[in-house]
C-alpha cells in the first residue's frame, strides 16, 4: 500500500484501504482490513469514520481507545490544514469557499449536530473558532446572550453561526429561523453583526441570509 501511494497517490485506494492503513497507527502488528471493512460498514464512509465521536467509534468491535485517538488525531490534522485557508483573509469575501469546505469537513458527516460560532474581527478575518454546543439546536442549548457575551470577550465586531443537520437535509428549521433573528437582534445591540447562519448537511448547505431569513435587524 506504502509503495502503491508513493507510486500513484491516493486516488485509487478505496475508503477501506485507506483507512486500513491510517489504523497501522495503532496496530502495528496484525491485519487492519477487517476492523477497517467494519468501521466503513457502520458508518458508511471514510470521512463518516473520522467525523465519529470518540465513544462511538470505540462501539465496533475491535476498537480501543488507541485506535480511536489516531483516527481523531487524523481528523484534527485534517480539519487544521483546511482552516489555514482562511487565515489572514475577509471570510465574508474571497473566503467563501474554503470556509464552506472546512465546514462541510467538519460537520456534514457527524450523526449529532454540532452547534459553532466563528468570531471576525471588524475585517471579517477569523479570531476564534468555537464549538458552542452538541444536541437539538434550541433556545434550551443556545442562548444568544451567551454568543453575545463570548463576542464581546474575544473583542469580535461580527460571527458567522454554524450547525449541521444529520439528516443530510440543511433545510433550515422554524427554531433555527427564530433562534438566529434572536441571535442577530441581541448582537445588534452591542453593534456586532451577525453576518450568517450556515446550515450543513451531507447533502450540501444552506445559507439563511442568501435565502432571507436573517430577520429586519440583520448587518
Amino acid at each position: 500500500m506504502r509503495e502503491r501511494m508513493l507510486r500513484a497517490g491516493g486516488e485509487g485506494f478505496a475508503d477501506y484501504e485507506l483507512l486500513e492503513y491510517l489504523l497501522t497507527i495503532a496496530f502495528r502488528q496484525g491485519d487492519t482490513k477487517p476492523l477497517a471493512k467494519a468501521l466503513i460498514r457502520e458508518f458508511g464512509t471514510l470521512a463518516a469514520v473520522l467525523a465519529a465521536t470518540p465513544d462511538a467509534l470505540q462501539r465496533v468491535a475491535g476498537m480501543g481507545p488507541a485506535a480511536a485517538a489516531a483516527l481523531k488525531f487524523i481528523e484534527a490534522a485534517a480539519l487544521r490544514a483546511q482552516r489555514v485557508a482562511l487565515d489572514r483573509q475577509d471570510v465574508t469575501l474571497g473566503g467563501w469557499e474554503p470556509l464552506l469546505a472546512y465546514l462541510h469537513s467538519g460537520h456534514a458527516h457527524r450523526i449529532n449536530e454540532q452547534v459553532r460560532v466563528l468570531y471576525l474581527n471588524a475585517k471579517n478575518i477569523l479570531l476564534h473558532d468555537e464549538v458552542l454546543s452538541e444536541g437539538t439546536i434550541n433556545e434550551a442549548i443556545v442562548h444568544p446572550r451567551e454568543i453575545v457575551r463570548r463576542a464581546i470577550e474575544i473583542g469580535a465586531a461580527g460571527l458567522i453561526l454554524v450547525h449541521n443537520h444529520p439528516s443530510g437535509d440543511p433545510t433550515p428549521s422554524h427554531a433555527d429561523i427564530t433562534l438566529t433573528r434572536e441571535i442577530t437582534a441581541a448582537a445588534a445591540l452591542m453593534e456586532i453583526t451577525v453576518h450568517d447562519h450556515v446550515i450543513i448537511g451531507r447533502g450540501g448547505h444552506v445559507s439563511l441570509r442568501a435565502q432571507g431569513l436573517m430577520g429586519h435587524d440583520a448587518g
